[in-house]
């Protein structure tokens, strides 16, 4: 008989690949991202640590998880390790990071299997073990942040480091990963290397609680607009038929949208994440319609449709 937790989180949001040469931030990025995410609800906090508690990780003086989780396995993780399972089915790092980030660093190097058994969690948010037994479903609603150099060396596109790989070099290297994977990616954000300009600059920055003040409040405008969807609270996990409905585009979003779908030979997932990433850009400008500009943006976060792949 088929048992599984309980599972009524709030989505928290789409999923990102950050493409830079190595010392770029890729990884600070990815571990400040927690910190700009909406609080956890009750019963998100209820619901992770369900999972927690299942795997051991929880003491007298952390009893409660209070924070979104943050899961940043090694890239020599099995199968199982990463969906979970072993001959006892427990929960892997995709349920780990439940309501969270999970942070998949240098992506193309962990084993393609690996990387392909997580298309049915980050469609269906869950992922259901099935043993000799029996089967269970775990939860598995994370935010995918996975980070990447661009070539074996690091440094292909970088106009101050010459990259050293061949064409095909860098095509086997990006073919690691497979096309239904990265379509599953909403965003694919390329970070240069920063200057020394930057790195020594003493100009004040937006802090990130003022960022997650905005994402919360373009996170309640979601909670508002699928009010009456159950379980579905984000853009990122609109169906076709809220996609027609909420994200109608005018004509010259539309002329623009059909220019990008022939020009980076764009799939038709591609095209459902491009409109989401569009309407998330919008609420976070408080727009109430998608405009060109929040278009065009979201277009710019396909840099690996826009690349030679």
């Amino acid at each position: 008989m088929e048992k599984g937790f309980l599972v009524q989180s709030q989505e928290i949001g789409p999923n990102i690949l950050c493409l830079g040469p190595p010392g770029s931030g890729k990884s600070m990025i990815a571990k400040r991202v927690p910190s700009i995410l909406p609080p956890l609800t009750l019963q998100e906090a209820i619901e992770t640590t369900k999972v927690h508690s299942v795997c051991g990780l929880l003491n007298g003086q952390n009893r409660f998880v209070r924070s979104r989780p943050f899961r940043s396995p090694h890239h020599t993780i099995s199968d199982a390790g990463l969906l979970g399972g072993t001959g006892q089915p427990t929960p892997g790092e995709v349920s780990l990071a439940h309501n969270g980030v999970l942070f998949l660093d240098e992506l193309p190097e962990f084993h393609r299997s690996t990387l392909e058994v997580m298309r049915q969690p980050l469609e269906d948010g869950k992922v259901t073990i099935s043993r000799a037994a029996g089967s269970l479903t775990f939860p598995a609603e994370f935010m995918l942040v996975a980070a990447m150099n661009p070539c074996p060396c690091g440094h292909y596109g970088d106009l101050r480091r010459e990259c050293r790989c061949s064409p095909a070099q860098v095509q086997k290297y990006r073919s690691r990963l497979s096309g239904p994977l990265l379509d599953r990616i909403d965003i694919h954000v390329e970070v240069p290397a920063m200057e020394l300009k930057d790195l020594a600059g003493t100009s004040a920055e937006e802090s990130s609680a003022s960022i997650r003040e905005r994402v919360t409040r373009a996170h309640l405008v979601q909670l508002q607009r699928f009010s009456d969807q159950g379980r579905l609270t984000c853009n990122a996990r609109m169906t076709p038929r809220l996609l027609r409905k909420h994200c109608a585009l005018d004509p010259e979003s539309m002329e623009l949208l059909k220019q990008a779908v022939a020009n980076l030979s764009l799939s038709a997932r591609a095209y459902d994440r491009i409109l989401k990433v569009s309407r998330t850009i919008a609420d976070l400008a408080g727009a109430p319609k998608i405009q060109a500009l929040h278009l065009a943006e979201a277009v710019q976060y396909r840099a690996l449709d826009r690349s030679l792949w």
